[in-house]
């Protein structure tokens, strides 16, 4: 195939038969790389950049499928990450259950865009009922939802709905008017290690970072509610005025979780609202250990990522609120999109429940995933990568050889080994090279190791395996 053949799918013989062939080569392409566990192929920067500058872009007369496609199998592929590989433990990004692959290359194939119903009927409908079941597994009984690109979105659009209910209730219409004079008094208070979006948001929200105060935690590396609540009191008593207080439901690093009914508590008493960020911790609500999370209902909002301890392709988050209304921040109507006559009619336009207009139709991955595992079988997943991680964490602190500061709430263990910052990096490096990748924190002043185990086919042999590679390399690089 080249430039002036079929280049869209549609009912003649000749497109279908080419989509088929296509997708058959792409699929036996990727199964063609997984030859060994390896994660990376361990090649370095300079060399893949220049591999990379190499490749045409945009030549003046379009190139054949076939020279495209054998250029990404010698170049692109080999390179690529495998997020499925059991030496792949570095962020939160997992691998993607196969069936949600599937539902991928259905959401590509049909490009559905979920702001308006005739974009895309049975996707809307979909979405909704995804969203309703959604409230009522986190525990809202009347609540609503989107779908977002990811956790940065997700918190970012909690951040402005309820600033603008919050100065609603008080008489001003941030939709109209724009923030208010005392704009500058308005604070936002999250844990010290919790996720950089608050940070991105409130400047996105017109009211800089300077409006986000970071919370000190305490030895499980929750927020610590004593001087929260000083912190906070001094501030409102200043004259300043708290309108959100977030709760992180498993931080980037530690997977800790902050204690969602004393922050609660705190909220109602300053007349804030309480965020849940739980895009990390939100699939353990389907595990052996959901009341580890505490009770996020109490919540005025919440952050679900699907695309990390649920297992589902990037991109696919969602944001829950318990009262219907903080959404309609977003709202807007356009003659050409979302129409009110329409509404009267039936007819949901979601865009007006988001900060974006197009967006994909992730609700599928969700929908696929759900209904093939069923609640069991995501309990299976969920209870697999929490017990690794407390497996992992029982050997790393139990060994003279290493350090282990906090034990696991959810599947990430933060450690070290005793031979210093400079080992630790050369390690992470390493192991790289090595086709292993492993994360890398700060923990006060001091270079940390990370496992972010979010894979369910890892064993403890393979954890046993790379420890002992990690100790051995911590003996050879000083």
């Amino acid at each position: 195939m080249n430039s002036t053949d079929i280049t869209v799918l549609s009912s003649q013989k000749e497109a279908k038969e080419t989509f088929r062939e296509m997708i058959s080569e792409t699929v036996d392409a990727i199964l063609e790389t997984i030859v060994d566990d390896n994660a990376f192929s361990g090649i370095d920067p300079y060399t893949l950049r220049k591999e990379i500058e190499a490749l045409p872009l945009l030549p003046e007369a379009g190139d054949s499928w076939q020279n495209v496609f054998s250029s990404l199998k010698a170049t692109i592929l080999p390179n690529l990450l495998r997020t499925w590989s059991p030496c792949y433990m570095p962020h939160l990004h997992s691998p993607a259950l196969i069936e949600s692959i599937a539902a991928e290359l259905i959401i590509a194939a049909f490009n559905q865009s979920m702001d308006s119903w005739d974009q895309g009927p049975a996707a809307t409908e979909l979405e909704v009922k995804i969203i309703n079941e959604l409230c009522t597994l986190f525990g809202y009984s009347d609540g609503d939802g989107t779908f977002t690109s990811g956790g940065s979105q997700s918190n970012i659009s909690a951040l402005v709905a309820l600033r603008d209910k919050y100065l609603l209730e008080k008489g001003w219409d941030v939709k109209k008017h724009g923030l208010p004079d005392d704009w500058r008094k308005f604070r936002i208070y999250t844990s010290s290690i919790s996720h950089f979006s608050f940070d991105k948001g409130s400047h996105m929200a017109g009211l800089g970072y300077d409006a986000v105060v970071k919370l000190p935690v305490d030895g499980k590396m929750r927020i610590d509610i004593k001087e929260a609540e000083r912190i906070i009191s001094d501030d409102y008593n200043a004259g300043l005025k708290p309108f959100l207080i977030v709760a992180t439901i498993g931080t980037t690093d530690f997977g800790s979780i902050d204690q969602v009914d004393e922050l609660r508590r705190i909220a109602d008493e300053y007349g804030a609202y309480l965020h849940a960020d739980a895009a990390y911790g939100s699939g353990a609500i389907l595990s052996s250990y959901s009341s580890r999370l505490g009770n996020l209902s109490l919540a005025d909002s919440i952050t679900v990522d699907f695309h990390k301890m649920f297992l589902l392709p990037i991109s696919c988050s969602a944001l829950l609120v318990k009262d219907k209304s903080t959404l309609e921040t977003f709202q807007l109507h356009a003659d050409y999109l979302n129409r009110e006559e329409d509404e009267e009619e039936g007819y949901i336009n979601l865009v007006g429940k988001s900060m974006q207009t197009t967006r994909r139709f992730d609700a599928l991955k969700v929908y696929i995933s759900f209904r093939m595992r069923g609640r069991r079988g995501m309990k299976l997943i969920m209870d697999k990568v929490i017990e690794n991680a407390e497996y992992f964490y029982s050997r790393v602190s139990s060994d003279s050889a290493f350090i282990a500061p906090c034990p696991p709430s959810l599947s990430s263990v933060v450690f070290a080994s005793n031979k210093g910052d400079e080992t630790n990096k050369a390690i992470r490096k390493a192991l790289m090279k090595e086709g292993i990748i492993i994360g890398q924190t700060v923990l006060g002043d001091k270079v940390m190791l990370k496992f972010t185990l979010l894979n369910p086919q890892l064993t403890h042999g393979h954890l046993d395996q790379i420890l002992w590679r990690i100790k051995e390399l911590a003996e050879t690089l000083q």
